[in-house]
């Protein structure tokens, strides 16, 4: 994992409608980017349904949200569409911003090890930097844990 207080990599990926979006695009606010695995799976599915559930007070704070997994533009759009998703998602299957975010980790599952990504949130700052890591985070959890941060800096 990358850690606090570090430049963040800057990202340069293809949202859903396949629309170039970069990470310095949004210099001068806050932006949570949160990796993920999959696209539709269980935990995944609940992670983007509580951040879209509380994505407006993100927006009232000035905070931009976006998700990166390998999945496809294509994938992507209709797990936004299923899921009713506003925020960005970003595709990486290339792997780059994964990566360079240090978070193409080996896992074990069942007795197997395999890579994969593991979930991570980073919350940067308005300068580009690493303000805050959430290192394993927690599907159901993590994105109240996070508002709860940003409350306590207003």
């Amino acid at each position: 994992m990358l850690k606090q207080n570090t430049i963040a990599p800057e990202i340069e990926l293809n949202d859903k409608a396949g629309n170039t979006v970069k990470l310095s695009d949004f210099r001068g606010k806050k932006v949570i980017v949160y990796f993920y695995p999959k696209d539709n799976t269980p935990g995944c599915t609940r992670q983007a349904a509580a951040f879209t559930k509380i994505y407006e007070e993100y927006k009232a704070l000035g905070v931009e949200l976006i998700g990166i997994s390998k999945d496809s533009e294509a994938s992507h759009l209709k797990f936004a569409q299923k899921n009713d998703l506003s925020f960005i998602l970003l595709s990486d299957p290339e792997l780059k911003a994964i990566k360079d975010y240090d978070v193409w980790q080996e896992k074990k599952m069942y007795g197997k090890t395999s890579m994969g990504v593991v979930r991570t949130s980073y919350l940067i700052d308005e300068n580009g930097m690493i303000e805050k890591v959430w290192e394993k985070a927690k599907p159901d959890t993590n994105a109240t844990e996070i508002l709860e941060y940003l409350k306590k800096l207003n």
